[in-house]
């Protein structure tokens, strides 16, 4: 291991200063609507790659732009930004309709007392199949808002739990970017992180819903309001679904869902022939801020590598956890700490790619452990910051039914990111990892 160098740390600390620094001032200070995301990522990560090339005067910019290039052109990195653009034409083919008609069709078949407790199973199914916790937050909301209002059942215990079945997609879908870059990053097969990724969210989500079970049954059957829906549109879901499970190809099964998805779109008259390129390349455009995040984070972990600042920090971490146990927690803890600094999971996961893979090799846990780990605690993070996207988006869906709720009315209402936790502490310190 090189010496480690404190000071090549530098650029993230100017990027999280940044970052966070702005956001708290624009949401808190300045009390403007979701300003935590008005701060333009891309921005706040170029002046801290600028600040890493200003670093180490040994070295010519031509000198660190090689090394940047070969940290951008890495395998798992072009791989993860092919699969960013296939999964954004997949969201732009399917469309919220086909969503929808997976929501409505659970809620048609299930007793309207149990709504809470379909609210949870909906969220996850959802956000397992589209791979996004904002978009089925979005989606799911407004459902979740009728219930309440129909059935005398607590706003923020629906919206929480809406809130909470999102996270337990966005930890486990094959599509989800979170999951595309923790598995890029460690180089370990998705069908493997799934499966650890599994035995801890099944748990966590067993005893969520149970709890919401206890909470609801006491109280009245409601009468909810159902919309339309087309069941032939659940299809592309499914197959997307059914192909990450037994473990096919990623861009294969992307591929499938894109195919599938375009001929029932077009074939149900959910989209136009015209506006279904539109709608691939709005999906796709949609991936543009992720896929410049994950190549300038490339970029200033190149450096930072080189400079030694992640050998510095892999010391001090080895200083402060101990063992086996103590270096999965700690990477856990890595991950948390970056996403409370940038409020989005996906970009913790990028950030801390490298320092875990790291890690993994030190304390001797394989690639799909870490890349589980990864994911497991940026979900839970993300999915308890009053500032984050979800719960952001979660309040702002309600405010347009006229529905006002605050972030700390909903926080004791997510039972699945807590949930989550103590599953991941229990894994971690109770039921070690089976070796091969």
């Amino acid at each position: 291991m090189k010496k480690g160098n404190a000071k090549a740390l530098l650029p993230i600390g100017v990027f999280l200063i940044i970052y966070l620094g702005l956001g708290i001032l624009f949401e808190y200070g300045l009390k403007i609507e979701m300003g935590f995301y008005n701060i333009p990522i891309v921005v706040a990560f170029l002046i801290a790659l600028l600040v890493a090339c200003l670093q180490n005067r040994k070295l010519s910019f031509d000198e660190k732009l090689v090394f940047m290039g070969k940290g951008i052109g890495d395998k798992d990195i072009v791989t993860m930004i092919l699969i960013f653009m296939a999964a954004g034409i997949f969201g732009g083919v399917v469309g919220r309709s086909s969503a929808n008609s997976v929501a409505y069709f659970m809620l048609s078949i299930i007793p309207a007392k149990f709504a809470v407790a379909v609210l949870f199973v909906i969220s996850c199914f959802v956000s397992t199949a589209m791979g996004t916790s904002v978009g089925t937050i979005t989606l799911i909301t407004p459902i979740a808002v009728s219930v309440a209002q129909a059935s005398g059942f607590s706003m923020p215990l629906c919206i929480g739990t809406v809130v909470g079945g999102a996270m337990f997609g966005d930890n486990l879908s094959f599509i989800s970017d979170t999951t595309i870059a923790a598995c890029n990053g460690q180089g370990c097969q998705m069908k493997d992180k799934f499966r650890a990724n599994f035995a801890i969210a099944l748990p966590a989500a067993i005893a969520t819903l149970i709890l919401i079970l206890v909470l609801t049954l006491t109280q009245g059957d409601p009468d909810l309001a159902m919309e339309d829906y087309n069941l032939i549109q659940i299809i592309p879901y499914v197959l997307v679904l059914i192909g990450g499970i037994i473990g096919i190809n990623v861009f294969v099964v992307l591929i499938i869902g894109i195919v599938s998805g375009s001929a029932i779109m077009l074939a149900t008259g959910a989209t136009a022939p015209t506006d279904l390129l539109a709608s691939m390349g709005a999906g796709a455009s949609g991936m543009f801020e992720t896929t410049m995040v994950a190549i300038l984070v490339s970029a200033i972990c190149a450096l930072v590598r080189e400079y030694g600042g992640f050998d510095a920090l892999l010391a001090w971490i080895k200083k402060v956890f101990r063992g086996k146990k103590g270096g999965q927690l700690g990477v856990g803890l890595l991950v948390g700490a970056m996403d409370i600094a940038t409020a989005n999971n996906t970009v913790a996961i990028v950030m801390a790619n490298p320092i875990a893979r790291d890690m993994a090799q030190e304390y001797g846990f394989s690639a799909k452990k870490t890349a589980s780990l990864l994911d497991t605690f940026s979900c839970i993070f993300q999915g308890i910051i009053p500032y984050g996207a979800q719960m952001l988006v979660a309040i702002s869906t309600a405010s347009l039914l006229d529905v006002n709720v605050s972030a700390f009315e909903i926080i004791p209402n997510l039972f699945y990111p807590f949930f989550l936790l103590i599953s991941s502490l229990v894994f971690i310190y109770i039921i070690p990892e089976k070796k091969k």
